[in-house]
């Protein structure tokens, strides 16, 4: 049974799920080892670009808010 689940490639969720781990620092070792050995690089480097722009749009729309309600 454990075999099967080692030769599956990793889901969307797993792969978000991981991005999300890594990026704020959280991501556990069992998934990191299982990333390594079940998850495509190309993936994980398409996720966190599109993970780390949406992340800048989203501090800059926040200090674009705070600067209009603060009448700069």
């Amino acid at each position: 049974m454990g075999d099967e689940q080692d030769d599956k490639p990793l889901t969307t969720w797993e792969m978000l799920h991981s991005v999300l781990a890594a990026a704020f620092g959280v991501q556990s070792g069992k998934n990191r080892s299982r990333d390594f050995s079940r998850g495509k690089p190309r993936q994980f480097i398409i996720l966190g670009v599109l993970f780390t722009a949406c992340f800048v749009l989203l501090i800059a729309g926040i200090v674009q808010l705070v600067l209009y309600f603060s009448g700069v």
